[in-house]
């Protein structure tokens, strides 16, 4: 009885020393926050699940694997702002309160539009998702992203098709956006600037406003054929894009090609659709990786988040624009941290970091091209280009890399 006692305390022992071992390990790494702001029940409810699975997914990797030997983590709690302007300025003293964060997570325009304002004050960088916007373009910013703005891709796509055309008659454009945010406002006044500045290369047709998440738009495309638009630019949300496709389905046009972006891309209309294949012959451009699906460093990292760390989430744009988000906020914070050590890191140092340090492709695993950002503007604005990805015969390729972005005027 002794000897089952003594070997009962032993293990007891034991097992207290390891939980104080695991206690003392636990705070070795100081954990900083990240506001992480999403949208799980509005415009985008149908992407976020796979944009905020793998950024976080991403801070789980790099705290284990980097931060780890720095002393240090990175947690981010994710908080529903609807993709509302409103909604975001309303959230937000709240959520700096609660998590005094070093950085945030951004979603789209809405996020940039609230806290653009707020940011210098709160000495906080935004990491946003999405490419960039006009009414953002601006000296000493905090709002960072990683991509140049829509215009900048979408006039690299027109661009592109000319030549591939062969012709020297201008593309002529049926744009569809909306006025509920003021990113899709941003995004068709940089588009009919570029068209307006390059009447050789693109025609606005018309720009047809929308509600949120459209249903029907056969009788707005309609309009938009008769008038001569050879192809249409959707870069509102998913469902914008669904709209779009049954109107050319009805109207016997499905040979009118939609171009669209990273956020509402090929692969999550046609799973909005039931069917990829009805997406066939239409166009996603943006300036990060696509998510092919033969033998990359992007799909071995995604690989390794699915087996190691528990990520669950499509390999989608979607989801790597949550792994860009990421890795720029992560390799930034990498940066700070070793400049001033484990203690008091700022999100003033992570925006210097930001600034000062270039974020190499292999750093992004290539889901980014090489990063490097400057007082200039809020995104990168040198060795620019885009990749374009398509749908033929069912099936979701890569159609051309790097292709390079003109030089636009500011809007």
């Amino acid at each position: 009885m002794e000897t089952k006692r003594g070997r009962a305390l032993a293990v007891a022992g034991a097992m207290m020393l390891g939980l104080t071992a695991f206690g003392a390990n636990a705070q070795a790494q100081t954990v900083y926050n990240i506001a992480g702001l999403a949208d799980f029940t509005g415009p985008f409810a149908d992407i976020m699940k796979d944009m905020t699975g793998c950024r976080n997914a991403v801070l789980d990797w790099w705290s284990e694997e980097v931060g780890k030997g720095q002393g240090v983590a990175l947690k981010a709690k994710d908080y529903d702002t609807r993709y509302d302007v409103a909604q975001v300025a309303s959230l937000w003293p709240g959520i700096r309160s609660e998590l005094n964060p070093i950085a945030a997570f951004g979603v789209g325009g809405s996020d940039a539009n609230a806290l653009q304002q707020r940011l210098p004050n709160d000495k906080l960088p935004l990491v946003v998702a999405t490419a960039g916007y006009g009414f953002n373009w601006k000296s000493d910013n905090w709002v960072f992203n990683a991509r140049p703005t829509y215009p900048h891709e979408a006039a690299a796509f027109y661009t592109w098709m000319q030549k591939k055309s062969g012709s020297t008659e201008p593309i002529k454009l049926g744009l569809i956006s909306s006025e509920v945010s003021p990113a899709y406002v941003d995004i068709h006044n940089g588009v009919e600037k570029f068209a307006k500045d390059n009447p050789d290369v693109l025609t606005v047709v018309e720009t047809v406003y929308t509600e949120a998440q459209p249903t029907d738009l056969t009788q707005q495309v309609n309009r938009l054929l008769r008038n001569g638009a050879t192809v249409f630019q959707v870069f509102n949300n998913t469902a914008s894009v669904v709209a779009v496709q049954r109107a050319l389905q009805s109207l016997g046009k499905s040979d009118v090609p939609i171009v669209m972006s990273a956020h509402n891309g090929l692969l999550s209309s046609g799973r909005a659709l039931n069917d990829l294949s009805q997406m066939n012959g239409n166009y996603e451009v943006y300036g990060m990786a696509l998510p092919a699906e033969q033998s990359t460093t992007v799909r071995e990292f995604f690989d390794k988040l699915t087996n190691e760390y528990k990520l669950k989430a499509n390999f989608n744009s979607s989801c790597f624009m949550g792994l860009s988000q990421a890795l720029i906020v992560a390799r930034a914070f990498e940066s700070a941290v070793e400049k001033k050590g484990a203690e008091g890191v700022t999100g003033e140092d992570v925006r210097n970091a930001l600034l000062s340090t270039p974020i190499p492709t292999e750093k992004t695993f290539g889901v980014l091209p090489n990063i490097q950002y400057t007082n200039e503007a809020p995104f990168p604005t040198k060795g620019l280009g885009v990749n374009i990805g398509t749908v033929e015969n069912g099936e979701y390729k890569l159609v051309e890399q790097n292709v390079p972005v003109p030089t636009l005027n500011r809007w």
